[in-house]
């Protein structure tokens, strides 16, 4: 199928390529780079909600597009935990559970779309999505004022505080138990949506 360049697909390419860029910038040895990925991270999100805007009121809905858009979000919220990882903010394991958890009911969802074959999202889902986006941007806004000389200085302390390793910790483990809970709730809900694609891909082995 031939993929179709239309302005939410471009955005949502775009979302993909900044994700290395946010990245870089957050890694950097360069206070004002650090400073630049959260306004980086801020950007790519907010192509998520305008590709979507634009999709809607353009009519520019897609196969594609229904397949790239969800996984464009995970690889952006994946990076940037996987980021607090990296710099020792945050526990391996529970990020690590939502990171997989999150990547592999989304390709199962954008690939049932893309086979035009509907996979339902529960509202509980979506709230879960929105807990993991507070969290990420607590963490993360937390973490720049906290490498940022003006900040750190005048609130280096509350800084601490709210930044305090069992407190993200508890916010993590928190966040991947929900992520669990409604990954099974996916599976249960889409048990028949999900046994007609495995019988759909038995059927497409069978006949090579």
């Amino acid at each position: 199928m031939k993929f179709s360049f239309s302005p939410p697909n471009q955005l949502t390419i775009l979302r993909i390529l900044l994700t290395p860029v946010f990245l870089a910038f957050l890694f950097s040895a360069n206070p004002v780079l650090r400073q630049l990925s959260l306004l980086i991270f801020i950007v790519a999100l907010l192509t998520d909600w305008y590709d979507g805007w634009v999709a809607r009121r353009w009519g520019y809905i897609t196969r594609w597009g229904t397949f790239l858009d969800p996984l464009a979000d995970k690889i952006v919220t994946s990076a940037a935990l996987l980021a607090f990882v990296y710099l020792d903010i945050a526990p391996a394991w529970p990020i690590w559970i939502i990171v997989v958890r999150d990547i592999a009911v989304t390709l199962l969802r954008s690939y049932s779309e893309f086979k035009g074959k509907r996979f339902d999202t529960s509202k509980f889902a979506k709230t879960k999505t929105f807990l993991q986006f507070v969290v990420i941007y607590y963490v993360l806004l937390l973490h720049i004022a906290n490498e940022t000389d003006f900040f750190h200085s005048r609130f280096g302390a509350t800084i601490d505080v709210l930044l305090d390793h069992t407190l993200i910790y508890v916010l993590t483990v928190l966040i991947a138990v929900i992520t669990v809970w409604t990954g099974i709730s996916y599976l249960i809900d889409n048990r028949k949506t999900i046994r007609e694609l495995t019988t759909f891909s038995s059927r497409v082995t069978e006949s090579r």
